[in-house]
């Protein structure tokens, strides 16, 4: 609860996954992917419940084992590679609607994002509140690197390449010249439920960023992304040290 505003954390774990086999049981640096962004929610000072949705038997046990509510499994219509977030999130409130909680926010968390902390998510809900007269969303943003537009282009169909602004620059900028931008890193996204109810999103007219650096916004869809995670988190404190 943050100033009187009880807080959700919804969590969407499903099965199926085609990139990574189980993934979201998969050991990662001692602990079930899933229990990743559990752990976070239930040691943030802030969240008051912290709920899985799952359609898998499995994740729903290695869920409840980490301390998460999974009072009933997901349908397997709203578990299909295109189902929207939007829907899953929509079918949760549905159903904890009958617990008669007022509850004021939400909190997405995902698995495939571990390396977002209960820090991360207090410092998301501050910074929300602290402008919440103005905005009523937040999502995570990290800055691009050298995937800044600046340096993308396309490829003609006679195999040529082509800038994205259409003109040749008289030489390659360099990363430190160029504007700054910043890509949806899929670390957490919070609303106020009320609003997610209106507009279905989180993303909208609404929405503050909040700043991830750029190691914490790699998210695990293969084998490589998990791999490059766990040297992070075996890492981790060195990382933190070169940020300094």
């Amino acid at each position: 609860m943050i100033n009187n505003k009880k807080i959700i954390a919804i969590i969407t774990a499903r099965s199926g996954s085609k990139g990574l086999k189980n993934k979201n049981i998969l050991n990662l640096h001692g602990k079930p992917l899933v229990a990743w962004p559990i752990e976070a929610a239930l040691k943030s000072k802030y969240v008051d419940r912290v709920l899985v949705s799952t359609d898998d038997k499995d994740i729903a046990a290695v869920s409840v084992k980490a301390g998460a509510e999974v009072p009933f499994l997901r349908d397997k219509s709203l578990a299909k590679d295109n189902t929207p977030s939007s829907d899953v999130i929509m079918n949760v409130l549905e159903k904890i609607e009958k617990d008669k909680i007022n509850y004021e926010y939400l909190i997405l968390l995902e698995p495939t994002s571990p390396l977002t902390t209960s820090s991360d998510i207090d410092l998301a809900f501050e910074k929300l509140e602290a402008n919440i007269l103005k905005y009523d969303s937040m999502i995570s943003v990290a800055k691009t690197e050298s995937s800044n537009p600046e340096f993308s282009l396309n490829i003609s169909d006679d195999g040529v390449i082509k800038p994205i602004s259409g003109k040749f620059p008289s030489d390659l900028p360099r990363r430190q010249d160029v504007r700054s931008t910043y890509f949806l890193d899929g670390s957490l996204y919070i609303s106020k439920i009320s609003t997610f109810l209106s507009k279905k999103s989180f993303y909208h007219e609404n929405t503050l960023p909040f700043i991830f650096p750029y190691w914490k916004s790699f998210e695990i869809d293969t084998y490589l992304d998990f791999i490059c995670i766990e040297a992070i988190m075996a890492n981790i404190e060195k990382i933190k040290l070169m940020e300094q």
